[in-house]
């Protein structure tokens, strides 16, 4: 089949579900239900084969991860048995939302990386419609794979993409001129970050002509890539002027592949050494991949406090967000994906999975507000988890644009940490303030991804009652440590092995300055009755005005805790 041909069969695809929202729903559900009536958990609930969906929410309530976690656990311990699905568990997927401090692990099936693979093959017959000639090159993708585990009962547990990649639906995938990657599959199944990423940008540079697209996952993770040129480009250009790998990339594997890329040339060496000398880095991506259209990288939600340091570095490059996708689900696409990012909309796909949603002002036991997917109204507020926003309607599948992560406070890669893991990490470290007879008058926090890495900033107001005896720098400096090791484990993992957090920064503010906060809040229409200080500040003036009263800076001064080894459960 030509690529043509191909694109109009995706296209054609995408309007004929999208045309039947509710009737794609049904038989969805249908189908879940009739193929799973003998498993435990339906049993409980009475329910049997396939029944309307009026039957279903009356019968099987809402739940949360919590309480369907002992089913999980049993079959993280080997028990086999249609639990929760009939169909045989693959592997468990590690969500990068946290419950206990841990990952969530969402037991999967082989099945269901068809239907996300299914997602995958829309992508590119989507933005064909928008930029054309995209098969007369390359993307330069920056892509990784993270750590696994195995389960008690041997199934493993890894991150959603990296059993993308791991997969033979990736590592085995058929060529398409519309999806060559300048990054072989030895480079990004690398378990190391360093060798992967130091093996990816050399590929990249090499074929800086043939690259139309550069991107990552997510925004901060491109901008980890052009920090990391800043750091190595003499050693990559020194490779690239002799043609022989550094030292440093120990992998056998990927050495091996590396030998049929790596080839002397001079010319492209200076050329590239030239670009990175000096402090100016304004364009830089679009001065050593001249050819590039676009950035593809998520900017929605958190990820869009990146976007000026991405503007800053592409000279203004569109940003293509892509496809809404979660470990516990893919979603659906951006069907305008050239639009601003901040019209981004996503158009649910309604084959995906069986979707109810709560309206935001509801609570989430009420099973009787549950809306289903074709009957969301425009304007209004859901939430699925995230908070999303209903734009409009493409056919009779509504699209939703992301508003934010449910109770995520902080957040600079893959991380999400709330108010309350926040508040017992200040607990942790008010523990080594105590000898000094000195407490924690009032804190707020700050995503700082001005630096690259970005990091977590801790404004502290302090209370010493000697200060002759106050805490040092080094104290302070174990009280940055005391929070990282009191966080989530996928912080851990992004500030250890990812290096894709720094360290996390505590800056002691002047006494009073938190009520100079009030007061400027209160100066903006804020009521002295209502005021609370906010715990996490993004509002430039406010973060301006804690740094002008800042006393002292410290950091962590190692890196925390964090093992692959250990399981996820």
């Amino acid at each position: 089949m030509a690529r043509r041909e191909k694109d109009e069969a995706a296209l054609q695809f995408i309007e004929e579900v999208t045309n039947h929202c509710d009737e794609e729903q049904r038989k969805v559900l249908s189908e879940i239900l009739s193929r799973n009536e003998d498993t435990e958990y339906l049993k409980r609930y009475g329910v049997k084969g396939c029944i309307d969906p009026l039957t279903f929410k009356s019968k099987v309530p809402v739940v949360t991860y919590e309480d369907i976690q002992p089913d999980i656990q049993r079959i993280a311990n080997g028990d086999f048995s249609p639990i929760l699905c009939a169909q045989p568990i693959t592997e468990f997927l590690t969500s990068s939302g946290t419950s206990a401090g841990e990952r969530k692990l969402m037991p999967t099936t082989a099945e269901e990386m068809d239907r996300r693979q299914l997602l995958y093959s829309l992508l590119m017959p989507v933005m064909n419609q928008y930029t054309p000639g995209l098969d007369k090159g390359k993307g330069l993708y920056f892509l990784f794979i993270k750590a696994e585990t195995k389960t008690p009962g041997g199934l493993v547990a890894r991150p959603v993409l990296t059993s993308y990649y791991k997969s033979n639906h990736f590592k085995n995938r058929p060529y398409d001129p519309y999806n060559v990657y300048t990054s072989p599959n030895e480079a990004i199944l690398c378990p190391d970050s360093f060798q992967s990423m130091y093996t990816q940008m050399l590929c990249g540079l090499y074929d800086r002509h043939e690259v139309l697209r550069v991107g990552a996952v997510f925004a901060s993770g491109l901008l980890r890539a052009i920090r990391f040129l800043q750091l190595h480009h003499l050693d990559l250009c020194h490779d690239i002027k002799t043609g022989i790998l550094s030292q440093s990339v120990t992998h056998s594997g990927l050495r091996a592949c590396m030998e049929k890329v790596m080839r002397p040339d001079p010319e492209l060496a200076e050329f590239v050494s030239h670009a990175c000398e000096g402090d100016n880095w304004e364009g830089i991506i679009k001065r050593i991949w001249p050819n590039t259209k676009y950035l593809e990288v998520i900017v929605t939600g958190a990820m869009a406090q990146y976007i000026p340091t991405l503007d800053y570095y592409s000279g203004g490059l569109p940003k293509v967000c892509t496809m809404y996708a979660s470990s516990e689900c893919f979603f659906g696409l951006n069907l305008n994906p050239m639009c601003d990012p901040s019209e981004v909309s996503y158009t649910i796909l309604p084959n995906m999975a069986y979707f109810e949603f709560i309206p935001l002002d509801e609570s989430a036991d009420s099973t009787r507000k549950l809306v289903n997917l074709a009957d969301v109204e425009v304007g209004k507020e859901y939430r699925v988890g995230d908070v999303l926003h209903v734009t409009g309607f493409y056919n009779s599948t509504p699209q939703f644009k992301f508003i934010r992560r449910k109770n995520v406070l902080l957040s600079i890669d893959s991380d999400k940490t709330d108010e309350s893991e926040l508040q017992k990490a200040i607990e942790n470290a008010s523990v080594l303030l105590q000898p000094f007879n000195t407490s924690i008058v009032e804190y707020t926090s700050y995503a700082n991804t001005k630096t690259i890495p970005g990091h977590y900033v801790i404004y502290w107001e302090l209370l010493t009652k000697d200060p002759t005896n106050g805490p040092g720098h080094e104290v302070l400096g174990q009280c940055c440590l005391a929070m990282e090791e009191a966080l989530n484990s996928v912080y851990r993992q992004c500030r250890v092995a990812d290096r894709s957090i720094g360290p996390l920064e505590i800056r002691v503010v002047k006494n009073g300055t938190f009520e100079e906060l009030m007061d400027y809040a209160i100066s903006k229409g804020a009521s002295i009755n209502q005021y609370k200080v906010p715990r996490c500040v993004n509002v430039m003036p406010i973060v301006e005005l804690l740094d002008s009263r800042v006393v002292s800076a410290h950091f962590s001064p190692s890196l925390p805790h964090w093992s692959p080894q250990r399981g996820p459960m």
